[in-house]
């Protein structure tokens, strides 16, 4: 099923939409500016989230870590290959990397690759050793290519 055709089954009009892609920017607005920039009265602006929420649409409200303040400013994206008769180990695998503070996310694929992490580090030679001690080390794992990310943005869809 498409995207669009998701939001249709879900009959999202445009109010909802533009909220959702209000809250993506910034979660912490308050209701108030909510409606206010929506042109709705709060109580319906906070009708239409509560909806959202019960409808499962929102997850959960977050924030975004400045890795580079915490002393973490490089970034790199790590696919990763398992062995063929390791395809079996996945899931404990992904469990594993849960644990890894270096990685903001991971993504579990289907093609060449079977994950790909994000990751965050000092310098080179953290990213190094954080893909010796945690990957090449592991007998599941069949290679890995690390690309370093120069920019990351967000788009003003990200929440969708």
């Amino acid at each position: 099923m498409s995207p669009s055709q998701k939001l249709q089954r879900l009959a999202l009009d445009d109010i909802d939409l533009r909220l959702l892609g209000m809250l993506s920017a910034n979660a912490r607005q308050t209701n108030q500016s909510l409606a206010e920039a929506l042109g709705l009265a709060p109580s319906t602006c906070l009708a239409r989230i509560k909806g959202l929420k019960r409808a499962g649409i929102i997850k959960r409200f977050t924030i975004e870590v400045d890795t580079e303040m915490m002393g973490m400013p490089l970034q790199a994206l790590v696919s990763v290959r398992l062995r063929p008769g390791a395809r079996h180990l996945m899931n404990a695998f992904g469990q594993e990397l849960r644990d890894l503070p270096e990685i903001k996310q991971f993504f579990v694929l289907g093609g060449a690759d079977d994950f790909v992490l994000h990751i965050v580090a000092e310098n080179t030679d953290h990213i190094r050793q954080f893909v010796i001690d945690h990957l090449s080390s592991n007998p599941a794992v069949a290679g890995t290519q690390t690309n370093l990310v120069f920019e990351h943005g967000r788009c003003s869809t990200s929440g969708l």
